[in-house]
């Protein structure tokens, strides 16, 4: 991770900022194929190609991680940030925020501690965001452990 060559970090810098710009353009497609496909078919002349983006999106970022941190770890640092922001929130203007946020910082404490410790960079960077989910398995409001132990009342969330 820390030896990339500038072709690794064009191409790194080229899909998140064409990944950021397909999210601010098309967010409320992109939210409503994921919470009522069906409302979108009927609203949106675009609505078949929603999924195809979303997956084109996907693809290109894996790809684009792959080269960064190879295919397992790719997957993890894709995963575990948006699935600890799911045991926070359920409100998806709140998790998409968090997710980056956990994912920016574990990707610092595992460059700091793979820098400090001599380890390699991409497994540590996993480790860290592993660290994160635990803690929000632990912790978190919506999902987390901690959150079953509270009694609620009867047909209460």
């Amino acid at each position: 991770m820390l030896a990339l060559d500038d072709a690794t970090l064009i191409l790194l810098a080229s899909v998140a900022t064409l990944t950021l710009l397909a999210i601010a353009v098309f967010y409320r497609a992109l939210a409503m194929d994921t919470l009522d496909p069906l409302f979108l078919r009927r609203v949106s002349p675009w609505s078949e190609a929603i999924p195809f983006l979303f997956l084109t999106l996907v693809v290109l970022n894996l790809v684009a991680g792959f080269h960064a941190l190879g295919t397992l770890m790719a997957v993890g640092v894709i995963m575990l940030p948006a699935a600890s922001a799911r045991l926070w929130t359920k409100d998806l203007t709140l998790m998409l925020p968090s997710a980056a946020a956990i994912g920016a910082l574990s990707s610092y404490a595992g460059l700091v501690l793979s820098y400090s410790s001599g380890l390699p960079s991409g497994p540590v960077i996993i480790l860290a965001a592993g660290v994160f989910y635990f803690i929000s398995l632990a912790f978190g409001r919506t999902g987390g452990l901690t959150r079953l132990r509270s009694p609620h009342g009867h047909l209460e969330g």
